[in-house]
């Protein structure tokens, strides 16, 4: 036979049950159970007024969409909400491989440097995200590194914070499939987007702007990285649109803008050897100054009032104390197809190699650079380079053996 609770010891228990709900639904942050797969930043305490620290909202925030079980968790930026925040990493990995950070409001930097809080004073990324496989980061908003001050700290002695590294915009940290979009990336104190070790990474739509004085804010880096897709994108900074480290190989660039100074390069700084592998370059358009130095395909590109519309230099430094070092970096099997447009420089093809490690393999077919300024004809100038052409050249490469079967 079942026995019955007295009347007295139920009311107790009841009342423990209440008492623990209550408690458990209290606090400074909304309850989640593990199926929940919407975390909004301001519910979790961000205020979003571009004064108020957010950064310990951001924290919690992703925190629990990170250990979601939903099919695909959405972290959300609101619109009209700007969230400032002190440099945050946003660590893997987590129980989804389908997240979603989705902003529509506008994320922005601290604009004094002495106020950013960093590890040893050491700024190295403003916001990093590390160890997350299945990602997507994407909305209307803005990414804002309001880096003005930073640029004017690039010549000082290293006495606080803001001198010597400066932090990079965005970094995705060994990362795999990985999808940027829509965004707009702006004012980073250094590089705005760096892909390091990650694979499988496709950055489309974005916007990435700073101005042309600005040092080093190269608008997309790619290092240690394979099988990355950058894919219609405007990017005009004061540095390289779209910089290639060491280690990265099967890159696939195309209908990208590249406004103020533009490159594809960025190999064997400080004499190391480095390499690249499996770069295809289309449908870009490339305004201002660019310097590319890859083994990579280059075709059908247009260049406007370009000062060097093809470059491959190897005695490039970008550095301090450079040496008059090549051996790092040895070029070869790279080929420019379909280039035409206009250079502001009488010499629109610079192709300038080392005696020691000769470039070879250089193809180039059906190139056309005119000069900007009409009734003068552009010019080229080569050393030690090796490699072919067909007859449809101008400028005239003479340093290239025609051939008419490429």
């Amino acid at each position: 036979m079942a026995t019955i609770a007295p009347p007295a010891i139920a009311r107790i228990l009841l009342c423990f049950f209440v008492l623990a709900r209550v408690c458990a639904s209290t606090g400074s942050q909304p309850s989640v159970d593990d199926s929940q797969n919407f975390f909004d930043v301001v519910e979790y305490g961000a205020v979003g007024d571009g004064r108020t620290d957010d950064t310990k909202a951001f924290k919690k925030a992703w925190t629990d969409a990170c250990k979601s079980s939903a099919s695909v968790p959405i972290m959300h930026v609101p619109q009209n909400k700007t969230c400032l925040l002190q440099p945050l990493v946003l660590r893997g990995p987590c129980n989804s491989q389908n997240l979603t950070i989705q902003i529509d409001g506008t994320l922005v930097a601290s604009g004094d440097p002495s106020a950013w809080k960093c590890d040893k004073k050491d700024c190295r990324h403003w916001i990093m995200i590390s160890d997350v496989d299945g990602l997507s980061v994407l909305g209307s908003g803005a990414i804002n590194g309001n880096g003005s001050e930073w640029w004017d700290h690039s010549l000082c002695h290293h006495h606080h914070v803001g001198c010597g590294k400066k932090p990079t915009g965005l970094v995705i940290d060994k990362c795999n499939e990985v999808r940027l979009s829509e965004l707009t990336f702006k004012d980073s104190p250094q590089m705005h987007i760096a892909i390091e070790g990650s694979t499988r990474v496709t950055a489309a739509n974005l916007t990435i702007t700073s101005p042309g004085h600005s040092p080093n804010t190269d608008g997309i880096h790619i290092q240690r990285s394979q099988h990355v897709v950058v894919r219609d994108c405007y990017i005009g900074t004061g540095d390289d649109c779209i910089s290639i480290g060491q280690g990265s190989a099967h890159l696939d660039i195309s209908g990208i803008s590249c406004g103020r100074v533009t490159a594809i390069g960025s190999l064997g700084k400080h004499g190391s050897r480095e390499t690249v592998e499996d770069v295809h370059v289309r449908d870009v358009h490339f305004v201002g100054r660019q310097r590319i130095r890859e083994d990579i395909v280059f075709e059908r590109i247009t260049v406007t009032n370009s000062s060097h519309p093809i470059i491959i230099d190897q005695f490039y430094c970008d550095h301090e104390h450079c040496k008059n070092q090549t051996s790092a970096v040895q070029i070869s099997n790279v080929t420019y197809s379909q280039v035409n447009g206009t250079s502001h420089a009488k010499a629109a093809v610079e192709l300038a190699c080392s005696e020691t490690h000769p470039c070879r393999d250089i193809l180039m077919k059906d190139i056309t650079l005119n000069l900007t300024v009409k009734g003068k004809e552009t010019t080229s100038h080569c050393s030690n380079v090796r490699g072919r052409r067909n007859s449809n050249i101008f400028p005239n490469i003479s340093c290239l053996e025609e051939d008419e079967d490429l």
